[in-house]
């Protein structure tokens, strides 16, 4: 199951979504203090996470599923943004410095064929990012936010995929501890819930973020099914420029 862009993009235009997307702006630059002259990749619906990043990288790209639909980025910019077949990311191989997965992985399936393509797109050294619903955190339990669709994973589940297609897991933290209210009061006290929750209740936070690097050994093949893949990618297209109005409006958002 996908959330569909559009409903991405209204719930990040919320007091909720903006205050969502600040903490886990927050949790991302702990993971990637510096990304200057790095090649950066979004893929789900990344873009409210990335827009910080395009004054240090040397660029960057979004990528969002044909299934979930594609929307313009940045606004009154040249667009960033196309959609992609989840199995065969427009990617050259081995060209990825850092790539984010977020409201890109709601089910196994799309889990499984992102995983072979980010092994694939992915540097030696690059780095993988994947957020996902806790299994155990209460924002999987309401559909209101996007973190309510699709499945839920432990960390223990991620950490086993990510070893299954050949990533090595680094570094993982847990984030979104305010209960998924868009009560004023309690996201004004969203900074207290995430300290105080990170420290005494860890394993409830809404989201695993979970980091990986790339296993690498001398003659290993691709994950299953990426060898067959690695010839010249296909763009699907890109997502069209919005009208003038939508664009201003989208402006002040950011």
């Amino acid at each position: 199951m996908y959330t569909k862009a559009i409903d991405l993009k209204e719930f990040y235009e919320t007091l909720q979504g903006r205050v969502v997307q600040r903490l886990l702006r927050q949790h991302l630059r702990r993971f990637w203090g510096d990304v200057k002259g790095q090649r950066v990749l979004g893929y789900g619906y990344a873009t409210p996470y990335l827009k910080p990043l395009m004054g240090e990288a040397e660029r960057v790209v979004a990528l969002m599923p044909a299934q979930q639909g594609a929307i313009y980025w940045p606004p009154e910019e040249r667009g960033l943004v196309s959609l992609c077949d989840s199995e065969e990311l427009p990617i050259e191989t081995n060209s990825i410095d850092r790539m984010l997965v977020i409201h890109g992985a709601q089910s196994p399936e799309s889990l499984d064929s992102i995983l072979r393509e980010a092994w694939r797109v992915l540097t030696g050294q690059g780095s993988l990012l994947l957020v996902v619903p806790n299994r155990a955190g209460v924002w999987a339990r309401f559909d209101h936010t996007p973190f309510g669709y699709g499945v839920p994973y432990s960390m223990g589940q991620i950490r086993s995929v990510l070893k299954d297609y050949m990533f090595i897991p680094e570094r993982a933290e847990r984030a979104l501890f305010m209960p998924p209210s868009a009560s004023r009061l309690m996201l004004s006290a969203a900074p207290v819930w995430e300290k105080i929750g990170s420290r005494f209740f860890n394993a409830f936070g809404g989201v695993n973020m979970i980091e990986a690097g790339k296993q690498l050994y001398a003659g290993t093949p691709l994950p299953v099914g990426a060898a067959a893949r690695v010839r010249r990618r296909i763009v699907m297209g890109g997502a069209p420029a919005p009208r003038k109005a939508d664009a201003d409006a989208a402006k002040r958002n950011i």
